[in-house]
């Protein structure tokens, strides 16, 4: 079984991989298996966002699948399954000699941050992909860890190719070729925060170098919620008369869960990893079908719990300590994806998982920081300085777990409004420095061109008149995809630029309000 359980990790963990890879764009318009899936089989996922929003989407009811087999055969999902329970075993592995140490009281965290985390859930804010495993190791290789080992391996080859060294040169193309059609990105990407994002991954994976299986055992709030499923799992650990309590069986324990200790041994963090079964000398464990209850209860201590409920209940006001909350308010940086809900649905949905931003063709969107408060860190916004919305891409709402942005057709989305475009005359060429440039509308993606010109007599400085095309915005036809911002030549501040006033998701962030 021990073999199995490898096996089975080493198999979900390539799938994980697989399916990232596969989220992102392929030329076309479509997107075939992304790794979402992960996200729609997410139980936690699936019952904060109900909590929050009052609403879930279909392809979440696949996380039932995971809530009965935990049920029927205990935390099978994080021993077997998780792809961040494996990484932190492969983690754990490197530094040899690490026995896993017994704390006999930390592991109640994980179910007091569970208990904050379904406060603030029924409190309508969702701020559980924050510290959901799935949703962390997404996030974590998209904005931080893919970037990074894609411009490493370019550098690399780019370093090779430079020396020009015969021979060499022509295998090290040949590989790299055969890398960028498979693994490395069709251009890199950057992400504001992405150090940031990737150093907190890095501080997860180096706890298993002090304990293994650190955040598994102590932090994971999936982990938590799972383990209180598994008390109702009708496959339970017995261990018959010929135990001699030797310690053996907790020296590989992956949960922690005292199996030396019949009086205290815990079946809620049993990963059914079938260590203890293989290493016993005395061959007394053995795992079987039973309704009998073979643990201590679950005791977190009523201060514990009250406190992670008042924790919960006092986050909500302190998350939404921001002027942008009062409704008559709004960040002009502040652009969602197309196809994004009104602002406070929107972040009652978003789970921060950062797929949106991994499969934008442009790199336009980037992880907010405080432009949405506290309650929207690491969501979602469109930069245009550093990418604009793609006209006829829609990507960003196929790979949303959680409809938060939701799925446009093109039709749908040539009309949907992120923004408008503003003219800084003081600025623009033509208007500043009568200098004529038609850039804006020459890139302008509406068929019917959101950007017009009129036709201007002028007098220059030495008093020679001047015919000039000076650009205009239509309010009715510009989208605000930000495109005319990232082309503008006037590259430090641009001359023309988009804010979030004139949103279709908005009724009430417009120009011009009736």
């Amino acid at each position: 079984m021990k073999t199995a359980r490898r096996i089975s990790q080493v198999l979900f963990l390539l799938l994980f991989f697989f399916l990232f890879l596969q989220t992102e764009s392929k030329g076309h318009d479509e997107l075939g298996y992304p790794v979402k899936i992960f996200l729609d089989l997410d139980p936690l996922l699936f019952i904060t966002t109900i909590l929050s929003a009052h609403a879930i989407e279909k392809a979440f009811y696949l996380s039932i699948i995971v809530i009965v087999i935990t049920i029927l055969l205990g935390r099978v999902f994080c021993g077997w399954i998780c792809p961040l329970g494996t990484i932190n075993n492969i983690i754990g592995s490197i530094r040899k000699g690490i026995s896993y140490i017994q704390k006999e009281e930390l592991f109640k965290l994980k179910y007091l941050i569970l208990i904050v985390l379904i406060v603030t859930s029924l409190l309508t804010v969702q701020i559980t992909g924050l510290f959901d495993p799935l949703s962390l190791l997404i996030r974590s290789f998209s904005v931080g860890i893919y970037p990074a080992f894609n411009y490493v391996i370019t550098g690399v080859f780019n370093s090779i190719y430079n020396a020009k060294i015969p021979f060499i040169v022509d295998i090290s193309e040949f590989i790299y070729s055969l890398l960028k059609k498979s693994i490395l990105l069709f251009e890199q990407t950057y992400y504001r925060q992405g150090f940031f994002i990737a150093l907190l991954f890095l501080i997860i994976l180096a706890l298993n170098l002090y304990e293994k299986r650190f955040w598994c055992r102590y932090l994971c709030p999936l982990g938590a919620l799972l383990g209180v499923l598994s008390r109702f799992s009708i496959l339970k650990r017995s261990v018959s008369e010929g135990c001699n309590s030797c310690g053996a069986c907790a020296k590989v324990c992956h949960g922690n869960a005292l199996p030396d200790k019949k009086d205290k041994w815990r079946s809620t963090e049993c990963l059914y990893c079938w260590n203890c079964d293989d290493i016993c000398p005395q061959n007394a464990v053995s795992f079987s079908f039973s309704k009998k209850t073979d643990s201590q209860a679950l005791k977190l201590g009523r201060r514990n719990i009250l406190i992670s409920i008042l924790s919960g209940i006092v986050a909500v006001p302190l998350l939404r300590q921001n002027p942008l909350n009062r409704g008559d308010i709004f960040n002009p940086l502040l652009l969602r994806p197309p196809g994004a809900h009104e602002e406070r649905e929107f972040l009652r949905r978003c789970v921060r998982c950062g797929e949106c931003m991994k499969v934008c063709i442009t790199n336009g969107l980037q992880p907010t920081f405080l432009e949405a408060g506290l309650e929207g860190i690491w969501t979602p916004i469109l930069v245009p300085k550093i990418g604009y919305c793609e006209y006829n891409c829609t990507l960003c709402g196929q790979v949303c777990p959680t409809g938060a942005i939701k799925r446009l057709t093109k039709e749908k989305k040539s009309k949907t409004k992120i923004g408008l475009a503003m003219i800084d005359k003081g600025r623009c060429l033509p208007y500043a420095h009568l200098r004529p440039c038609i850039v804006c509308e020459e890139v302008c993606p509406t068929p019917k061109k959101a950007i017009w010109f009129e036709n201007v007599k002028i007098k220059d400085r030495d008093g020679k008149d001047l015919i000039l095309q000076q650009p205009h915005v239509n309010l009715e036809l510009c989208i605000g995809c930000g495109i005319c911002e990232a082309k503008c030549p006037v590259v430090d501040k641009p001359a023309i630029y988009v804010t979030s006033i004139g949103e279709s998701r908005s009724k009430r962030n417009q120009l011009i309000v009736f």
